[in-house]
């Protein structure tokens, strides 16, 4: 074999490696890519289902009845209400990040809707009212909302933008 046989064959060789890398690294992206694509779905399918579970938890007949202390004024009641609608929405705060920015606005005008009611409904009430006072009203309220619960639009509101994702 003489030299130029020998630089051929090398060149040749190099050429084919060249090609092998190129189609190997595209193949491998494509596989990371659609790996990024399904943990981001299945990350943002996660965070609509805690949204899920943080607009039925503090929608306010669910926490009346799991909150409701008949020792309590209706002052004390209003102050463990709005606690927990805070609580419970700091808690899930970091979810806006993964969901559509008109399903995290739903999900903020809820909490403050339901915090102003609680505190306008409380304050209405005069100083020696009882938390069965207050959750009367406050379920009273509920049951002749001629529009329907805000809590129901918004569920759906996340269901549909969750089922998107599907």
């Amino acid at each position: 074999m003489d030299n130029s046989t020998i630089f051929l064959s090398i060149i040749i060789l190099v050429a084919g490696f060249i090609v092998y890398i190129f189609f190997w690294q595209r193949k491998t992206n494509v596989s990371v890519e659609t790996s990024i694509d399904n943990n981001t779905r299945q990350m943002r399918l996660q965070a609509y289902e805690r949204l899920t579970l943080l607009v039925d938890r503090i929608a306010l007949q669910n926490l009346i009845a799991r909150l409701a202390q008949s020792e309590f004024s209706a002052r004390e009641m209003q102050m463990l209400l709005t606690q927990n609608i805070r609580q419970e929405f700091d808690y899930n705060i970091t979810q806006q990040i993964y969901v559509s920015a008109d399903a995290w606005t739903a999900v903020k005008n809820l909490k403050d809707q339901n915090m102003l009611v609680v505190n306008q409904f409380a304050n209405s009430l005069p100083a020696n009212a009882t938390a069965m006072d207050l959750n009367k009203l406050l379920l009273e309220y509920l049951m002749n909302d001629a529009e329907g619960s805000l809590h129901d639009k918004v569920s759906q509101v996340l269901s549909f933008e969750a089922k998107k994702l599907l």
